[in-house]
C-alpha cells in the first residue's frame, strides 16, 4: 500500500508479517541492513514491538511531550 507522509509517499505493510516486510525490501531494492520504520497508532503497541522494559521514563516523557507528531524513536 502507498500512503502520504510528511515529506514523501511511503510503501506500507504489516511490520509483524515477515513476508510483507520482505516484499517492501524487494520493491524498494533496499539493503537488508537498512531497517524499516514501524508506525504505530498508540503506545499500547510498544511492549509488543520492543519487548518489556524498553519504554523507560525518558521514552515516556518524550512520547507525552511530542506525540502525536513527527517524533522518531529508535528502541
Amino acid at each position: 500500500m502507498a500512503f502520504p507522509t510528511e515529506t514523501v509517499y511511503g510503501l506500507g505493510a504489516n511490520a509483524l508479517d515477515a513476508q510483507a516486510a520482505a516484499k517492501i525490501f524487494e520493491a524498494k531494492q533496499r539493503a537488508l541492513s537498512d531497517p524499516l520504520i514501524v508506525h504505530i497508532a498508540s503506545t499500547d503497541a510498544l511492549p509488543r514491538l520492543t519487548g518489556e522494559g524498553w519504554v523507560g521514563a525518558g521514552v515516556s516523557q518524550l512520547i507525552e511531550a511530542f506525540w502525536p507528531g513527527p517524533l522518531t524513536l529508535v528502541l
